[in-house]
């Protein structure tokens, strides 16, 4: 069993930036790949970015693309997503995820608890 904790969230400017974790206990990670989704009041859950068991390979959602950068610490039992030029829409419950299917963003049923990102403008 994988427990993940999500941390980083917090209240920031448009325009802003904040670096998202998510740590992994109980077992290893490192054979997993891992994504982070998000939730906003009164919608669905959506995929923001997943990445690959080695790091090698990398996908993003069009809303984020060339502004959020996920990666992982391997050794660390990490995973981060670094978000930049934040806007309003992209205020959310951002949760962390085990084993993620990267070929169709479909996610596992690893969850975090989730941390609160609230983008003002």
């Amino acid at each position: 069993q994988v427990q993940l904790v999500e941390s980083g969230g917090g209240l920031v400017q448009a325009g802003g930036s904040l670096r998202l974790s998510c740590a992994a206990s109980g077992r290893t990670v490192s054979s997993y790949a891992m994504g982070w989704f998000r939730q906003a009041p009164g919608k669905e859950r959506e995929f923001v970015a997943a990445i690959s068991w080695s790091g090698r390979s990398t996908v993003y959602a069009d809303p984020v693309k060339g502004r959020f950068t996920i990666s992982r610490d391997n050794a660390k039992n990490t995973v981060f997503l670094q978000m930049n030029s934040l806007k309003s829409e992209d205020t959310a419950v951002y949760y962390c995820n085990a084993g993620v299917q990267i070929a169709t963003m479909i996610s596992s049923p690893y969850w975090g608890q989730g941390t609160q990102v609230t983008v003002s403008s």
